[in-house]
This record gives C-alpha cells, structure tokens and sequence, in this order.
C-alpha cells in the first residue's frame, strides 16, 4: 500500500478520540476562534471586506467574528485571514505548520452550509484534518521555500472538509489532487514580513473548498499528487510521506500542537516568554535592563531576527524580536493595538530594540525552534541567563491558567461588539449550531 494511500484511509476510517484528545481539540478550536475574532476585527481584517463583495453572492456561511455571511468558499477565505493575520495561531512546531488555522477556516464554511453538523463528527474531522497538515510537515526533509503552513494546510483542510460532508471514499483521491493543484505560498511574503502571509493562508482555505466542490462536480485531480514525478514532495519540497504515514494513527498529531500566548510570530515565543515568566515572579525589572543578547538556531533569525526599523509596518513588527522585546519589558504584554506608527517611532522602544541582537547558533536543524540562549545584562553589570529548551504554549512549556485568561481576555476586548459570545463561552457551539 503506497504511503497516500494510508494517508487517504486515514481521512475516512472510523475515528473515536479519546477524552483527553478531544479535550485538546476542544481547547485549541476555543483558541482559534478567539485569535480569529480578533484577527476579524482588526484593521487589516475590515480592510478585507470591500474586496470581499465582488467574489460572488450568496449568505451560505459566517464571517468569523461578525454577523455577515457570504458565499461559502469567500467566507472560509476571511475565517483562513482573520485566522493568521494577527500572528496568534496554533502551530505544530516540529512540523512549522500552522495546522488548526486552514482546517479551522474552511470546516466553519462547510459546517454553515450544511446549516450546522455534528458535533463529535466536526471535532474528529478537525483532528484528522490537523493530522494530515502536521504530517505534512513533519515528513518534509529540508527548510521551507514555500509557505509551508498553507501548502500543507490545504491538504489536511480539503480532506477534513470531504470528511465533515460525507464525500464517498473513493473520490477522496481526487479532493486530495485538485487540492495540491491549487497548492500555493511562496517564504518571500515572509522575509519580507508582507500582509501576503495571512492571504496565502485564507487561499488555501478557500481552495479546500473548491476542491471539494469541483471532485462533487465530477472533476478529478491527479491521484499520485505527493509521491509523483511532479508531486508535493518533488516540487514543493525535499520529503518523503511514508515518514508521516508509517505511524499514521498510533498518536494524534493535534496533541503536540502548540498554542501562542502572544499575537506575534512563534518563533518569538521562547524569548518572549523567558521574560514574560521573569516579569511574573519578579526576579526581573525592566528599568534595568541595558541590552539582551540571543542565541538562537537559523530558523528564528530568519523568522524574527529582522532589526528594528521607525518606519516598520504591523506585520513587520509582529515578526521583529527587537521591537516585541521591549514592548513586553514596557507593557508586560503583547497588545495589537500597539502596532502603529507612533509606537515604532517611540524613542525609547527605539533605543532598546537597537540593543537587541539575535545571533545564528551552531544548530544544523533547518526546522528548529529551540533551543536558545538569553542573555540579559543589567544596569548593575549582572547578567541574566536563560537557556529556552521549549517555546512558551507548546506541550513542554504549558501556558498558565492565568496566561490563557490572559490571551483570551484580550481576544474578547479586541473582537467586534456584534461577534457572537459563543465564540468565547462555548467555541463548539458556535462551529457545528449556525444559526
């Protein structure tokens, strides 16, 4: 049995998720939700909405975090944006994949225009749906060129979707080709920290739609769509499948997702919450800190290793260590509504953020996030020293009770004033019950 094939027996097979499984999906989808309406009602979410109006009429499916509806493959479009576009999703860090926000995104359309749906059935397509995108990235070889969180989030989302609506099983092969045919996201709206990241996440959401509409239709896609000559992993990047689907189903990959404590890029997460955890039990005071040194593996220079510029856009800034360091030393906390051009303009964020250096280690992982070391030295000339084995929020470095309050607070104070309560008080509820 070729390895897709186990991957596609595995989208339809009989699931039951364990209760401490389900209580993982359950917390992750109440923290996608919450990151969402957030991401809805931010600038960069409502300046979206005028483009939206053009793309089709139709009330099928909620726009997350507000009352309008839309035509199904444009609502899981803006679900997919408001996702991502804050920095605040869940990723699954050894597959540098950020598996609930596609899956998530387009399962809320396609639960809407089913006019809701069960609630364990959308939970278990959740989880599958995560899997097979963490998969993805966990059987990948080499470092990302393509967006990797949209180009295997349209896999492990078309299959989820196909799951939730009952498509037979031997169309699923197609769903799964004429996904990857769809497959796009290139690194350079990366490193160039452009507002393009959340669009390449809210297209995948939008193709996992359309790949099921299209196999309904008819259509059929290529079948060997990893494995091939022309595959996933011949053209997108170095992998191989049967690394992730050898085990395929002895462990749910959804439980090794990690959750973001702060609206910006993960892999600002060991450094932030280094210090984050130093600001609350009081062996740190910001007053004294004259400069923070870190050592970190390729990935997070790359990530957010970018320097600190007056003239930084939002999410630059989302992406940019020096700026979020001294942000968190100033605010002890991470608030979007901080992103602005007075704030990058601040002199005294400025001067500290000048004092901010994120070396290269000696690290050869080109995935990895960890670990780091940080160097802090105070104004009495003591030098503080962290060594970060694992980022704040993963399942080696749980957030606090007092931190998801923390997260989830400021997601409600950021939502709109028209978005449904349930998003927060009852997450399930308002995925699978819409209307």
């Amino acid at each position: 049995m070729s390895a897709t094939r186990k991957v596609l027996d595995f989208a339809v097979a009989d699931h039951v998720l364990a209760a401490n499984t389900k209580a993982t999906v359950l917390y992750l989808l109440g923290d996608t939700l919450a990151g969402g309406a957030a991401g809805a009602a931010s600038a960069a979410g409502q300046s979206m909405l005028p483009a939206l109006q053009g793309w089709g009429v139709g009330d099928d499916a909620r726009l997350l975090g507000s009352e309008d509806r839309m035509p199904t493959p444009s609502a899981a479009w803006f679900n997919g944006f408001a996702i991502h576009c804050l920095e605040w999703d869940a990723v699954h860090e050894p597959a540098v994949v950020h598996a609930m926000s596609v899956v998530t995104a387009a399962l809320l359309a396609s639960a809407d225009r089913m006019d809701g749906c069960d609630a364990e059935q959308f939970l278990t397509a959740l989880a599958v749906g995560v899997d097979i995108a963490s998969g993805m990235g966990v059987a990948a070889t080499g470092g990302m060129q393509f967006f990797r969180p949209a180009t295997a989030g349209i896999i492990g989302a078309s299959l989820a979707v196909a799951r939730l609506e009952s498509l037979p099983a031997e169309r699923l092969a197609d769903v799964l080709g004429l996904a990857y045919s769809q497959a796009a996201g290139t690194m350079q709206a990366h490193v160039e920290a452009s507002i393009a990241l959340p669009l390449q996440i809210a297209n995948a959401s939008r193709a996992a739609i359309t790949a099921v509409d299209l196999a309904k239709a008819g259509m059929n896609g290529p079948h060997d769509a990893l494995e091939g000559p022309y595959g996933y992993f011949k053209l997108f990047e170095p992998g191989d499948i049967a690394r992730y689907a050898k085990d395929i189903g002895a462990k749910w990959l959804i439980e090794d997702v990690s959750i973001k404590p702060f609206p910006s890029g993960r892999a600002s997460h060991g450094i932030l919450g280094a210090i984050d955890n130093m600001l609350r039990d009081g062996s740190l005071d910001p007053a004294t800190v004259q400069s923070i040194d870190v050592a970190a593996p390729p990935l997070i220079h790359r990530l957010v290793g970018r320097p600190y510029r007056t003239d930084m856009t939002s999410s630059y800034a989302r992406l940019c260590l020096p700026f979020l360091v001294p942000l968190m030393l100033r605010d002890r906390i991470i608030d979007p509504r901080c992103f602005t051009a007075a704030e990058f303009a601040n002199p005294a964020l400025a001067k500290l953020g000048s004092k901010v250096t994120v070396r290269i280690d000696d690290n050869p992982d080109h995935n990895a996030l960890a670990p780091q070391k940080l160097d802090i030295a105070l104004s009495d000339g003591t030098q503080v020293e962290r060594i970060i084995t694992g980022n704040l929020g993963s399942p080696t470095a749980l957030m606090s009770d007092a931190q998801t309050k923390a997260k989830r607070d400021l997601a409600r104070d950021l939502a709109s004033n028209d978005c449904d309560p349930r998003i927060f008080d009852d997450p399930l509820a308002y995925a699978t019950e819409t209307r």
